[in-house]
Parts: structure tokens; C-alpha cells; sequence
């Protein structure tokens, strides 16, 4: 077997991995295999248009065609289409911004830098929540923001009318569209980490995770807990220098680059047939 074909089959093995919970949702919900593979066609072909053309030049569909195996009429008539583009939420965009700077912003975190419990109104220059939304926005009303926060679980107000942030992150406990965007960017970077890598970032990306299975409930319980308040703490460290540098480079013609940071904890039963048993517990290391 030539080097080639050994890491064609190594990749396609991760990918039965990778996608194996994915399909389990798309299942759930009802979207069959069908759509998925129309759907798959099109970004085989989006991609090979975008991110793989020759910068001066947009490729012909014979060479896109090349690139995908996807029947030349096929390519011709995907590119022609006019391909929905993912669109933001709007509650994403303002909610995402105005808790990194709840939880970033020294004019609303305590000394201990966690989120204060905010007022809905307070005197000028006093800390608020309708100070917290005009500092980001003048263009949607304080009420607003707080009645759908509120509904979505973001907010929580207590018997002294204060407000407090319920989750350090925006993914609110209803409202399914935005679970759902963050569901996609967040596991569209994970997955560019660890394929830049693959391809030969240099240097590599951070990208490294802690497996261990023969585990009881009590003590991946206990770990959750543990990776919850360790992962939180270290998110908003992060929050905070990524504001000031975002604030510092707001302006700069320089300034065209995006981060994301992220942790996350996940157990499961290994009975129960959701999972394939990978490999003996320690530390993977991608980069």
C-alpha cells in the first residue's frame, strides 16, 4: 500500500468517527440523507470555488469538476444556483458582544473579575444593565435585549430586582436558532484546527483533549463540575485580554483576523451503543 493510500484510509476512518454523532442528530431531526448529500455536493463544489481557486482567476467547472469528481453539467448548474449564505441571528451578533463585555469589562465585573449583578437603570456612570447595552448599541432598546434575555434563560433577576448573568456564555437555555449557530461555528473552527494541522500549520494550532474511559457516573460527574468552573475561568481570562486588544486594534488597517477559544467536557455510557471505544485513556495531542 503506497504512503498515499495508507493516509486516504487513516482519514477516512477518522471521518466515520467524526461524523458518526453528527449523523445521529441529522437523524433526530429529520434531515435524511438525500438533502445531506445534495448539500454536501454544493460545499464540495463551494469550496473548490473558494478556497481552493487560483487567486487571479476564478477555475473553470472543468476544473472544479477535477478537483470534486462532480459531473461537469452538475457544477455548472451548482455554481449557477444561487446558494443560500448562512446568515447571523441577530439576538447571536448583540448577545454574543454584550456578555464578553459583561464578563470582560471592568466597569461590570467585580473584584474578583467575575459578572456583577447589574441594575436595570443606575445613575450616569454608575454600573447597569442599560448601561452595558448602550455601551455596545444605541440601536436596540435596553427593554428589549432584557424581555428576550430573560425568556431565553440568559437572565436571571432576583427578590432585589438585580440582574445576573445565568451563563458565561451566550447559549441561552431556549431559543434553538442560536444554539444551533453557535453549534456550527464552534465545531466549523474545532474541526479547521485540527485540518490545518493535518495539512501542516506551522506552527500548530493549540488542539489537544484528556481521554479516559472505566470511569463511574460519580466520578465523570465530578470532572464535569471540575472542567466547568476550570474551563469557565480560564474563558474569561482569555475574555478579558481579547477585549482590550480588540478595543486597541479597532481602527487598524491591520486588524482582519478572528480567534476563537473554547473547552469543552463530554461523558457518556459506553453501553449504550452511542460511542466507539477509541483508545486507552492519556492525553491526545494534535498540536
Amino acid at each position: 500500500m503506497s504512503d498515499a493510500q495508507d493516509t486516504t484510509g487513516m482519514l477516512a476512518r477518522a471521518l466515520r468517527r467524526l461524523l458518526r454523532p453528527l449523523v445521529r442528530l441529522l437523524l433526530e431531526k429529520q434531515l435524511e440523507y438525500p438533502f445531506v448529500s445534495s448539500l454536501l455536493k454544493d460545499l464540495y463544489v463551494e469550496v473548490a470555488e473558494h478556497d481552493l481557486a487560483i487567486p487571479t482567476r476564478r477555475p473553470t467547472d472543468s476544473r472544479v469538476s477535477l478537483l470534486t469528481g462532480i459531473h461537469r453539467r452538475e457544477v455548472k448548474r451548482i455554481r449557477a444556483a444561487l446558494l443560500e449564505r448562512e446568515a447571523v441571528p441577530a439576538s447571536v451578533a448583540t448577545g454574543a458582544l454584550l456578555v464578553s463585555r459583561w464578563i470582560g469589562d471592568e466597569r461590570f465585573v467585580d473584584a474578583s473579575g467575575n459578572p456583577q449583578p447589574l441594575p436595570r437603570r443606575a445613575p450616569e456612570g454608575e454600573p447597569s444593565f442599560e448601561a452595558l447595552v448602550t455601551s455596545v448599541t444605541i440601536n436596540l432598546p435596553p427593554r428589549s435585549i432584557l424581555d428576550e434575555w430573560m425568556r431565553l434563560g440568559v437572565v436571571k433577576e432576583d427578590d432585589d430586582g438585580l440582574l445576573h448573568l445565568a451563563s458565561e456564555s451566550f447559549v441561552p437555555e431556549h431559543g434553538y436558532e442560536e444554539k444551533v449557530h453557535f453549534f456550527g461555528r464552534n465545531l466549523r473552527d474545532h474541526i479547521a484546527t485540527g485540518a490545518e494541522n493535518l495539512l501542516g500549520q506551522s506552527p500548530p494550532f493549540f488542539d489537544r483533549s484528556i481521554y479516559y474511559d472505566q470511569l463511574c457516573e460519580e466520578s465523570a460527574t465530578r470532572l464535569s463540575v471540575m472542567v466547568r468552573d476550570e474551563g469557565a475561568a480560564l474563558l474569561r481570562k482569555v475574555n478579558r485580554a481579547a477585549l482590550e486588544l480588540q478595543q486597541q486594534d479597532t481602527g487598524r488597517s491591520s486588524a482582519t483576523h478572528r480567534m476563537t477559544v473554547g473547552a469543552y467536557f463530554y461523558s457518556a455510557d459506553e453501553t449504550s451503543g452511542k460511542d466507539i471505544t477509541d483508545t486507552p485513556g492519556g492525553e491526545a495531542d494534535d498540536g
